[in-house]
């Protein structure tokens, strides 16, 4: 009986500590070739996320000032949400763009692996810091790819 319950424990362990040490789940589509893309939503995902982004800026420049336990937990929360959506616009970029829209065979090859890399410094920036002018700044990196993935008419 011992030996069981031992067993089902290191199991409980093994199991918890294997889903907190999971790698994030990526939400890019996925790297097969399977033809289903909607790179236009993507782009309207990323400029919801600078959205979020500018937000969460906003909301912690309001609560800055206060000392409470509850403000600085909402500041805490908006710092994370802030981060996530930062780090959401850096896995698109690189697990969806750059893996399958990017191709060394298009003509301009240079010039949009530079704007894309441009859209992952502004994320990591606007992660780095509270201050709008990085949020700026990935707003216009994210809107420059517009111009690669039209709406389809």
């Amino acid at each position: 009986m011992a030996k069981r319950y031992v067993t089902l424990l290191l199991a409980a362990f093994f199991l918890v500590g294997a889903t907190l040490s999971a790698p994030a789940l990526s939400f890019a589509h996925c790297q097969i070739p399977c033809g289903i893309y909607d790179d236009p939503a993507r782009v309207q995902s990323m400029l919801e996320d600078v959205a979020t982004i500018e937000k969460s800026i906003t909301s912690m420049i309001e609560l800055s000032g206060k000392t409470d336990v509850q403000s600085q937990n909402q500041v805490v929360r908006w710092v994370m949400n802030k981060e996530h959506h930062a780090q959401r616009i850096i896995a698109t970029i690189s697990d969806y763009f750059l893996t399958q829209r990017v191709k060394p065979d298009q003509k301009d090859y240079a010039e949009r692996l530079a704007k894309h890399h441009a859209v992952i410094l502004a994320a990591m920036k606007a992660k780095q810091n509270a201050d709008m002018k990085h949020v700026q700044t990935l707003k216009e990196s994210v809107t420059a790819l517009s111009a690669y993935y039209p709406e389809h008419k």
